[in-house]
């Protein structure tokens, strides 16, 4: 007869989620992770495989987290805007989780032109962002995308790590003055 599941699933990544929230990914352990259900370990092994799918487990659950801050910004008057903001601010009121998503290497890494589908699923909704508004190809839309979310990670990462902080008006302005150059850059290319 098999062992009766003490917690669930859920309760297991919501305990996990909480976990890497507060020690990071390093700190995500068995045994760190039966004390904050307050048990052993073992009724983990009882609703999961291993460690490995725990993890796997809890990075979905980080990226459902970071999923409704890209639709609150898509649903912005400035979408594209919205999206880069909502990214920022991911990391600096989530920087575990952001850290989680976005600070891990990837084996293999990503090429440039292929690291936005690939960390994001929102990615085809943030593109489409782009081109409607503005009236841009997909090639310069896809450009464009690119460079900003290279500033908007810099600008994350900095905040994640608390190299830096920045205000909600700071990070505006920059985001505006970085896409307002690519704009003229872009625009200006097409003549």
């Amino acid at each position: 007869m098999p062992p009766i599941q003490k917690f669930s699933r859920d309760e297991i990544i919501i305990a996990a989620l909480n976990l890497v929230r507060r020690q990071g990914l390093a700190g995500l352990t068995a045994r760190a992770l039966g004390d904050e259900l307050g048990t052993s370990s073992r009724p983990i092994f009882t609703a999961f495989k291993n460690m490995e799918e725990v993890l796997k487990e809890t990075a979905l659950a980080a990226r459902r987290e970071y999923n409704d801050y890209v639709e609150k910004g898509l649903e912005e008057a400035n979408a594209f805007k919205g999206v880069g903001s909502a990214y920022i601010r991911f990391a600096v009121e989530q920087p575990r989780l952001f850290e989680l998503l976005f600070m891990n290497s990837s084996e293999p890494a990503f090429a440039l032109e292929d690291i936005l589908p690939a960390i994001d699923d929102n990615s085809q909704r943030i593109l489409k962002s782009i081109m409607e508004p503005y009236g841009l190809s997909k090639e310069q839309s896809y450009r464009l995308y690119q460079n900003m979310w290279l500033f908007s990670h810099g600008i994350a990462c900095l905040c994640a790590t608390g190299v830096s902080r920045l205000s909600e008006t700071e990070i505006s302005d920059r985001l505006t003055e970085m896409f307002t150059g690519l704009m003229i850059r872009i625009k200006s290319e097409g003549k």
